[in-house]
């Protein structure tokens, strides 16, 4: 079975960069970036304008490869890359919850970017805290990481080849 995507729009950041750049949108707060979505989609943002987070969807461009075991930026220790969010996978497919500021006719300009300049978008979804929202949850090998994800920047470890022996580097 062969999957296919077809990019509905590119999204702009700061990040010209992997080095350097968060590592989720907990620690890209007040970052701000845009969405420009391609015409043959632009109908389909109508109404998006009264949720204030959307879920972005979107290709990890710059993996080359992945690993099923890696080592994480809040970890010194491998893991199984499913255990985890890092970029190296075998489908290269990143999420983020970022809040909307406003639509300004197929821009969407955005706050908390974790994510890198001239991204693929794949698709957006809102979101809905009565259906996104869980309890009892569990948070595996990071449990007790708590405002940690706030200070790590990206470093090199999945821009290269071998990351299994990466060490956490925190600011």
């Amino acid at each position: 079975m062969k999957v296919e995507y077809t990019p509905i729009g590119i999204i702009h950041s700061p990040f010209s960069e992997l080095e350097g750049m968060p590592i989720q949108p907990t620690g890209a707060v007040g970052i701000k970036g845009s969405v420009e979505i391609f015409p043959e989609y632009r109908d389909g943002l109508k109404d998006l304008d009264g949720f204030s987070h959307i879920i972005l969807l979107y290709h990890f461009h710059c993996s080359k490869d992945f690993k099923l075991q890696i080592v994480p930026f809040l970890d010194t220790s491998p893991r199984g890359v499913f255990a985890t969010r890092a970029p190296r996978r075998p489908n290269s497919l990143g999420l983020s919850v970022v809040k909307l500021l406003r639509i300004e006719g197929w821009i969407l300009h955005i706050e908390n970017v974790d994510i890198l300049d001239n991204t693929p978008l794949l698709d957006i979804k809102p979101h809905v805290p009565e259906f996104d929202n869980q309890t009892d949850v569990r948070t595996g090998w990071l449990e007790g990481v708590g405002e940690t994800v706030s200070r790590i920047r990206s470093d090199e470890r999945f821009s290269r080849p071998e990351d299994t022996s990466a060490e956490k580097k925190t600011p």
